[in-house]
């Protein structure tokens, strides 16, 4: 499991930095202010965590269901 985490993560990191960019664009529309794209990077790696374990995770058990 670790080694499939360590193979998504910067996948997820990245598309949680898109996504918390792209969040702070439409935060923007109600007067909050606008990540800079170092901050969306900072912040997709934190977030990308669980959310990368919780992809790894779900393709694990889909490889384990696949060997059955």
């Amino acid at each position: 499991m670790g080694r499939l985490f360590l193979i998504l993560y910067p996948f997820g990191a990245g598309a949680m930095a898109v996504n918390v960019f792209f969040a702070s664009l439409i935060w923007s529309w109600i007067g909050w202010p606008v990540l800079t794209p170092v901050q969306s990077v900072l912040a997709g790696a934190v977030l990308g965590v669980p959310a990368t374990w919780a992809f790894a995770c779900h393709i694990q058990r889909l490889m384990e269901k696949a060997d059955q």
